[in-house]
């Protein structure tokens, strides 16, 4: 699995953005990080989210520690992964 770190792209895989890309913008301890969406292109607005919540994709972006929304669609737009973060993953049922 890959590692938790800034610019890595993850999936939601719990609450009512479960199956929405989005990306890691900061760690704030062990247990959460900050995630943006962005909200105008993915649907995830920033917030706090449990990793336990999250899995990470394989793709990472550079981007520092609490870059902007801006910035961060900079970055996407820079990697050409703006349709790849669009596309919606149906998430496993839970159990």
């Amino acid at each position: 699995m890959p590692a938790i770190e800034v610019g890595r792209l993850c999936v939601k895989i719990y609450g009512r953005e479960a199956g929405r890309k989005c990306v890691i913008v900061d760690i704030i301890d062990e247990n959460f990080v900050l995630i943006t969406g962005p909200k105008n292109l993915t649907g995830v607005r920033r917030r706090r989210a449990n990793i336990d919540h999250i899995e990470p994709l394989d793709k990472k972006i550079d981007i520092s520690k609490g870059a902007s929304d801006e910035e961060v669609m900079d970055a996407l737009t820079k990697e050409g992964l703006v349709q790849f973060m669009q596309e919606r993953i149906k998430p496993a049922p839970a159990i």
